[in-house]
């Protein structure tokens, strides 16, 4: 934290004589992340309605975004599909950063979220002077240690403070007395020639030194041997005579020639013309690929097969395969897969503009941004949970059987979900999502597309509903 002492070094006058660099200010977060989308947005023009030209303006502006301009990028951004991973792989950097700045789509496959293991690693190097995220990180989580550390301190203090002063301490002089009096105890077991201070004769015992002597003499002769060769018994017994007796212990594994661990080698710098491969990747979850495809149209996924675009309902099919572990074979697609339940949720909260990221870390399915996780932490976590509200679901006792299984959560789940949301300082939503009936076809032919083939009816007969759940602590909700 800095203090009102604190002088900054470029605020101060300079010298006389001296000419200051001249230094280019730092683009604001507002500029970088400017674009919550990766698409070119036109606004349309101010509307006076006293002025006639306004309405030429705004057919130039018409004709010239329909005709000469457009909102996608040209051409369609690239990705490769992964099996191994299940996700989507952007190489490209340029398309990398395009998808982080402009929406915080995927994160770093080497990081933890934003790509940035080039930077760290040309810093390591010395081939970059700019400060990586990660070292702002690991800085502030020092200063808030060595804060928590003064604090507890302070704390410990005060409590040490108030018991003696309610004598239910001992003060420094009787701790001062306690410690004599132990060493004179101590004195007397150890045979040190110890004073009666009533007047008694003094109590004369053997000195301590010579079995001291004794015992130092026969580590040295049993540890002379055995010290690497790199130390005798003989040079282990010479000392100064005026020197006093002093036990010295080594280790087995000292080693001379080993290099102290507090003066660390000094880092060899690289030649500045060194090139260095980026070999991270972003890596684009299933909902977010698909949401770029498909929401978007600012994506194209290629296999890495056939290096061909893969169409937006074989996509969508592949994706719904790949939600189950180990990926399903079978042609028979549930209305409630898993990247069907997710997706929806994910295209809700992304339309209603939040920026939606794995919350995989918080043991949530997502986590809800206001702008991005540079500006802020994420308000809210998010909840999954199926709801099969239809009359299909419960016209068997089978069908209600396998719903209820589905739908059943435990006190114990719920109560660990929300602990663990409140102590991280999040809302807990729990989302449930209405899933539709399956679609009745006869014969297997018309089953294997399940009605992808039409994706906007599909995502039409799914429902979204949203509870939001808060902790009950009784110690901040009193009266």
């Amino acid at each position: 934290m800095a203090s009102s002492l604190d002088v900054n070094p470029e605020a101060l006058p300079s010298p006389p004589g001296t000419i200051r660099p001249v230094t280019t200010p730092r683009p604001s977060l507002n500029e970088i992340y400017g674009l919550p989308i990766p698409l070119t947005i036109h606004p349309v023009p101010t509307f006076f309605p006293t002025n006639p030209l306004w309405l030429l303006q705004f057919a130039y502006n018409c004709v010239y975004q329909i005709f000469f301009s457009s909102s996608h990028p040209n051409p369609h951004l690239k990705g490769y599909f992964s099996l191994e991973t299940r996700s989507v792989h952007i190489t490209e950097e340029s398309t990398t950063k395009i998808l982080w700045q402009q929406g915080f789509f995927g994160k770093g496959s080497l990081s933890r979220s934003e790509p940035t293991w080039l930077n760290r690693e040309m810093r390591k190097r010395g081939l970059l002077a700019k400060v990586t995220s990660e070292e702002i990180t690991r800085k502030r989580r020092e200063e808030r240690k060595e804060f928590k550390k003064e604090r507890a301190k302070k704390e410990r203090e005060a409590i040490e403070r108030r018991l003696k002063e309610e004598g239910k301490l001992p003060t420094n002089d009787a701790i001062k007395a306690q410690k004599d009096a132990k060493v004179l105890e101590n004195g007397h077991a150890n045979g040190i020639a110890v004073i009666n201070e009533n007047g008694g004769p003094e109590t004369t015992l053997e000195d301590p030194l010579a079995s001291a002597d004794a015992s130092v003499e026969g580590t040295r002769k049993r540890l002379g041997t055995d010290i690497n060769g790199g130390l005798q018994s003989t040079q282990l017994g010479k000392r100064d005579a005026g020197a006093p007796n002093m036990a010295v212990r080594f280790s087995a594994d000292f080693d001379l020639n080993q290099p102290s661990e507090t003066e660390p080698a000094p880092p060899t710098l690289p030649h500045r013309s060194e090139v260095i491969e980026n070999k991270e990747h972003l890596q684009l979850m299933l909902e977010e690929a698909f949401f770029l495809v498909y929401g978007l149209g600012v994506l194209d996924v290629v296999d890495p097969e056939t290096h061909t675009t893969i169409p937006t309902p074989s996509l969508l099919r592949l994706f719904r395969h790949c939600s189950y572990f180990p990926p399903i074979s079978t042609r028979i697609l549930q209305p409630d897969d898993p990247f069907m339940l997710s997706y929806v949720v994910y295209h809700h909260f992304r339309s209603l503009g939040w920026v939606v990221r794995s919350g995989i870390k918080f043991g949530v399915d997502f986590l809800l941004y206001n702008r991005g996780p540079v500006f802020s932490h994420a308000e809210f976590a998010v909840v999954i949970l199926p709801s099969y509200g239809h009359p299909h679901y419960s016209s068997s006792e089978v069908h209600k059987k396998e719903t209820e299984a589905k739908e059943k959560r435990s006190w114990w789940w719920l109560h660990c979900v929300n602990r663990v949301q409140s102590q991280v300082k999040k809302s807990l939503l729990i989302v449930y999502v209405e899933v539709p009936p399956p679609p009745s076809y006869g014969d297997n032919e018309s089953m294997k597309d399940q009605g992808t083939n039409d994706i906007n009816a599909l995502f039409k007969t799914y429902k979204v509903r949203e509870v939001s759940l808060k902790r009950w602590i009784p110690n901040r909700t009193r009266d």
